[in-house]
């Protein structure tokens, strides 16, 4: 429990899937880290107070309430976690940043960089008063995953040559499967790019310890209509005849460049049929190699090309023991951890963020260059593949497109 009666009262704006994920957070980290600060769950703000109140009642959320803008004012709420669609992130993120409230918001940051730079604006202006920020890539927050970071960071795989990530899952390789908001562009940005390829760009980058400078990408729907849930057309029962159109991307594949140079391979997939949620990311280096897949979230796999020739070969380490990142506050070794335990590490990294009046990772400035790497891909599949700068420029687009072409030519 927390050593401190200091509590930090927080209201959820939004429920579903990831409302149950941050709602186990909050509730359970404090219950295993000793933290400076107690976490309250004070409010959940959801449209429909009949939903919000199941949701609340299930979860342990103390109110309900159905309008966002109501918390703005609150001095029982200090901050403010956003778990609803990317296209109400930006409004509802710098608002409760302008009224001097915390804020943890999901990933990816918004649904256009325009979006994505005005909430960093509001961050950076919050922060110079005390205010904090911070997005939940939580992904980082695995034990392998912080593990892998730790060894590169160290050395231990040398000079970085080459990337490779991916993520691959299959919940809509089913045609008929329904319309949902994920495959509406004006709501969630893009599709399998944004939603789970932002996871594998973070994570890439995060391992690596560098950013991505530029990318060639192409974009694809394999499934260009799909049926519309009859809630959706005013009527009872499940999906109909009556089909929309799916705006966003099914599968993105793109090369990335990094500051170094190093070039990088990217997929990401909700057509890889009999993949449930495989993130995997591969760093090799001078040095050696890690490869991570969150299939099997408690192993890191690690190779050291200084060991002798006839003991070399990826070392599986269990990454369970005491002195593995988060895992000493949890159980003996060898008892593994589940995907629900990356929320906890968040809520206490956040908290702790909070208490020191430090700024919390990933940053809001983070996510907005995530934002940013996500706006290139989509520009250069617009433009036949070419090579677009991770930036706001066209000048700087065609200046590494040129550079890019240099470099290939023999």
């Amino acid at each position: 429990m927390s050593s401190d009666s200091t509590p930090l009262r927080i209201a959820m704006i939004g429920h579903g899937f990831m409302g149950a994920a941050h709602s186990q957070g909050w509730r359970t980290a404090p219950r295993f880290f000793d933290l400076p600060l107690q976490p309250t769950m004070q409010l959940l703000v959801g449209r429909d107070e009949d939903a919000a109140r199941e949701a609340a009642e299930r979860w342990g959320w103390a109110q309900v309430a159905t309008d966002w803008r109501t918390v703005l004012d609150r001095d029982d709420i200090d901050v403010v976690d956003i778990v609803t669609p990317g296209d109400s992130h930006a409004e509802i993120a710098s608002a409760a940043l302008e009224a001097g409230k915390h804020v943890l918001c999901e990933k990816p940051l918004a649904t256009t960089v325009e979006q994505a730079e005005a909430m960093a604006d509001a961050a950076a202006r919050a922060r110079s008063r005390g205010v904090v920020a911070m997005v939940g890539f939580t992904y980082r927050r695995v034990p392998a995953a912080t593990l892998a970071r730790d060894l590169v960071a160290a050395g231990r795989v040398g000079e970085i040559r080459q990337v490779r990530a991916s993520y691959r899952q299959d919940w809509l390789a089913d045609a008929e499967s329904p319309m949902t908001w994920r495959l509406d562009k004006a709501r969630a940005g893009s599709g399998a790019l944004g939603d789970i390829g932002a996871h594998a760009i973070d994570l890439a980058q995060f391992i690596s310890g560098q950013r991505i400078s530029a990318v060639s990408g192409v974009l694809q729907t394999i499934v260009q209509q799909r049926p519309l849930l009859a809630e959706t057309r005013g009527l009872s029962g499940t999906a109909g005849a009556e089909r929309g159109t799916v705006s966003v991307d099914d599968l993105a594949l793109f090369t990335a460049r990094f500051e170094s140079g190093v070039l990088g391979s990217f997929e990401a997939s909700r057509f890889a049929t009999g993949r449930k949620n495989a993130l995997r990311i591969e760093v090799s280096g001078s040095a050696g190699a890690i490869a991570f897949d969150l299939e099997e979230l408690n192993v890191l796999q690690f190779f050291d090309a200084r060991a002798p020739i006839a003991e070399q070969g990826f070392t599986r380490i269990l990454v369970t023991e005491p002195e593995h990142p988060y895992v000493g506050a949890w159980w003996p070794a060898g008892h593994t951890l589940g995907y629900e335990h990356g929320f906890s590490h968040q809520a206490k990294d956040f908290v702790e963020a909070v208490s020191a009046g430090a700024q919390p990772t990933p940053s809001f400035a983070d996510g907005l260059q995530v934002q940013r790497v996500l706006d290139a891909v989509e520009r250069s599949a617009h433009a036949a593949s070419s090579w677009v700068a991770v930036a706001d420029t066209v000048a700087a687009a065609s200046t590494v497109q040129e550079t890019h072409q240099e470099e290939m030519q023999p």
